[in-house]
Formats: structure tokens, sequence, C-alpha cells
């Protein structure tokens, strides 16, 4: 089985970026579409971003388009998501998924999660 490790959250101001790193072990990630997901404090998880098992396609949030940029490196088996002008509004756990299902979306069907990497934007 895959599991996944987060990593690259913290206490960030406004305005400023983060990088998340999701890396995996267990299993090669080429063949998962890969995401990230989001939960703030009193919110349910939402998606943020995906990205497709050989990285042709994406897909962002209308909350974070322009802003946040999602990308995978198969041979590092690893995923990243480029966080810039960070809002207070972006503060919440960040978790990665990997999809069991699709190799091109992460949004529906089966899926293996991480543990989350806390991220908090203060004004």
């Amino acid at each position: 089985q895959v599991q996944l490790v987060e990593s690259g959250g913290g206490l960030v101001q406004a305005g400023g970026s983060l990088r998340l790193s999701c890396a995996a072990s267990g299993r090669t990630l080429s063949s998962y579409a890969m995401g990230w997901f989001r939960q703030g404090p009193g919110k349910e998880r939402a998606f943020v971003a995906e990205i497709s098992y050989d990285g042709g396609r994406t897909n962002v949030a209308e909350s974070a388009k322009g802003r946040f940029t999602i990308s995978r490196d198969n041979a590092k088996n690893t995923v990243y998501l480029q966080m810039n002008s960070l809002n207070p509004e972006d503060t919440a756990v960040y978790y990665c998924a990997a999809g069991l299902t699709s190799p091109f979306s992460v949004r529906t069907g089966i899926r293996r999660w991480g543990q989350g990497t806390q991220v908090t934007v203060s004004s």
C-alpha cells in the first residue's frame, strides 16, 4: 500500500509563500492521480488541486487559481503544492491524496490520505 507523508507547512504572513511536499513510500506514485485537499477550522475537507498520473492534466480550485500550482516528480515519488499570495482564509490542515480509482482525478473514488500538514497564515 502506498503511504503518504506531507511536509512544508508552517506559519507565514499574509502575502507569503509556502511549498508543500508529499512523499510516497510503499509503491510508486507514477500510476496515480495525486491531489491536495484542505480542512480549515470548523469546515469540511475541500478540494484544492489535482494532477494526473503523468502530470499532463491539472485542476485547481477556484479559490486557489492563479496562486497555487501543483506539480509532481515521479522519479522522486513526490508531489508538490506551491502556494503564493497566501491569505488568512488559506489557513487549514492540508492533506495529500492518492487517487486509487482513476489515474486522472482524485476528486472522486477511493483515495489514500496522508496525515496532513498545518498551514497558518497570519494577517
